[in-house]
């Protein structure tokens, strides 16, 4: 039987649960790396005992570690001791792993970006907001950073390499800071085409390069946003999510600030879907499994008002591709429920029927075995969940 294996990324750890195909009873294994705020982990779906975590402290810096026993054991790959420890206090410190940035585009510098106020800023390295493994090699994998760049590695997390030509695309310099920072926080890799890759970067909008992340084009028209005056701008949007069915590559989905949309065409223009939602505010967006027409977001209040409308915590699922949609609500809190559901929190399992599961601020993770008909906790009390992944495993 097929097990499941969930990975859950929090402000003070990583936790791993474990099922079977029935995803009735659950093992749960954790805090892996106490403490430390785990923005992201990520199962390689070519080798299901690779995992690869964002760990980071505001003291220490950033980390990645990558487990190739399914998360039992951890490494830093690439990092001596000198690189995870200071002589001085014997602390561990971060910034390991050797992320170079490219500091120059045909010899146009990429040190510095404009922000609202025409002030000049530097590129700094704070995080790693998102990890995304190749489907096909294990080594492989692409890094999401802030300030917003993309990174690869292809030995296995040893050293990681920019991809320039997006931070070197000319709109690079009118990039601005969302909320929370100016990150890459999305990629989506097409398995029909290697070469294929969408990114979303809070807040300039979405990209897509057709060569393998050598050069990169914006991919935002039809995108409304209230403060950008010019209803053609070609960047400027807070994109907070993307999602695409791996069997329909040129389907995208997106969970924008305000408003949820669909691309019909690999992202070269955008059509709201979000008529009948309680809010079109949120941060998560994904597809089920095996039905293309079947999305899924969790509807938050506002930009402000972090927390789902009215106090119920609902589910929203569109069986049509967006042009209805309807609440899933048993067995989630339906009065004084006051959580958020981040854009990295919610994912799908690969199984029939399909496994829904999504993380709560308030350090819950739920789980619907039934395509969304029906949720339970699999766990509570955690601290605040920052990410939530599935590998689906033989």
């Amino acid at each position: 039987m097929a097990k499941i294996r969930v990975l859950v990324g929090t402000r003070k750890g990583a936790f791993i649960l474990m099922a079977d195909g029935k995803r009735k009873r659950w093992r749960i294994s954790g805090p892996h790396f106490a403490g430390w705020e785990i923005y992201h982990l990520k199962g390689s779906p070519a080798d299901p005992d690779r995992i690869y975590a964002s760990q980071s402290s505001g003291w220490f810096g950033q980390v990645i570690q990558r487990s190739s026993d399914g998360g039992k054991t951890w490494e830093a790959p690439g990092s001596s001791p000198a690189d995870l420890v200071d002589p001085a206090s014997g602390m561990p410190k971060g910034e390991s792993n050797k992320f170079v940035y490219d500091t120059s585009d045909h010899g146009r510098p990429l040190t510095t970006h404009q922000w609202y106020d025409g002030t000049q800023h530097p590129w700094e390295f704070k995080r790693v907001w998102h990890l995304e493994p190749s489907p096909t090699d294990p080594d492989i994998a692409y890094a999401g950073v802030e300030d917003a760049a993309l990174f690869r590695t292809t030995d296995g997390g040893k050293s990681w390499r920019e991809l320039p030509g997006l931070r070197g695309h000319e709109s690079g310099p009118r990039w601005q800071p969302g909320a929370g920072g100016m990150c890459l926080h999305t990629i989506v890799l097409d398995r029909h085409d290697p070469r294929r890759l969408f990114t979303a970067i809070s807040a300039a909008g979405a990209f897509r390069s057709d060569d393998g992340g050598e050069s990169w084009c914006p991919i935002n028209r039809g995108l409304r946003s209230q403060y950008i005056p010019d209803p053609t701008a070609e960047v400027g949007h807070c994109v907070h999510r993307i999602a695409m069915h791996p069997a329909r590559p040129n389907v995208l989905y997106m969970q924008k600030h305000w408003d949820v949309m669909r691309s019909d065409d690999a992202g070269a223009t955008w059509y709201e879907i979000s008529d009948n939602l309680p809010s079109d505010f949120g941060f998560p967006i994904d597809v089920h499994a095996h039905e293309p027409d079947t999305i899924y977001v969790v509807p938050i209040k506002s930009d402000s008002e972090h927390y789902p409308p009215e106090g119920k915590l609902r589910v929203y699922r569109s069986r049509t591709g967006g042009r209805d949609w309807e609440p899933l609500t048993r067995g989630l809190p339906q009065r004084d429920c006051y959580v958020n559901v981040l854009r990295d929190a919610m994912c799908v399992d690969s199984l029939d029927p399909c496994g829904i599961y999504f993380g709560t601020t308030g350090g819950q993770v739920y789980g619907s075995a039934d395509g969304g008909d029906s949720w339970a906790p699999i766990v509570r009390d955690l601290p605040a969940v920052l990410s939530v992944e599935v590998q689906s495993l033989a």
